[in-house]
Order: structure tokens, then sequence, then C-alpha cells
């Protein structure tokens, strides 16, 4: 079975060719060189043949997560703990008109 995924990444490497890596290279909006072409295929042949060796391992009984830690009762109540400031604010303003800044007009 081992080798059956060996052969089997080989093959997606080998799936890399000019034509995939134009795409991607017009997907990410890159300008390569012939030689960043050549070197693009290696380096995405090598990225195939990492994920077929992640393929190999057994995963029966792992239960799928989105995140690597634990994450449990992220929300929070949302209580104001040092109470509304505003008025404080609004001592330092030049001007202040109905709990507002007042500031010069930008536009006409």
């Amino acid at each position: 079975m081992i080798e059956a995924a060996r052969r089997k990444g080989r093959d997606m490497a080998e799936r890399i060719d000019d034509e995939t890596i134009e795409y991607v290279s017009i997907l990410a909006k890159l300008e390569l060189s012939s030689d960043e072409k050549e070197q693009a295929k290696i380096d995405m042949g090598r990225m195939l043949d990492y994920i077929d060796k992640l393929n190999e391992l057994d995963t029966k009984g792992v239960e799928p997560m989105s995140h690597v830690f634990p994450v449990q009762n992220v929300f929070r109540e949302d209580v104001v703990t040092n109470g509304d400031g505003s008025h404080n604010t609004l001592l330092n303003a030049p001007s202040q008109k109905d709990s507002m800044f007042v500031v010069p007009r930008t536009f006409d």
C-alpha cells in the first residue's frame, strides 16, 4: 500500500507541466522566468509528494478539527466594566455640541 501511495505521489508530481505553472503564475500574478518556472515545477512536485506522504498516515479514530488547540467557549458576554468615558473625552474637545465633537467643515 505504501508503494502504491509513492507511485501516486510521483504521478501527481509528474502532472505539473509548463501549462500548470503558467496557470498558477497567472493566478498569483507572478511573472516568472524560465528558470523560475522550472524551479516552481520542482517545488510544487515536492509539495505534492509531501502531501501524499501525509496521506499515508493512519487517521482512523482521529476526529477532524478546525484548530490545533482546543477552543471552547470562545464567546464571552459583552459587559462594560470601565463605564462610558465619553463625557471625560468630550471635556478635551475644543468645541462640542449635543455630546459630539465639532470639527471644521471639509467641504461645502
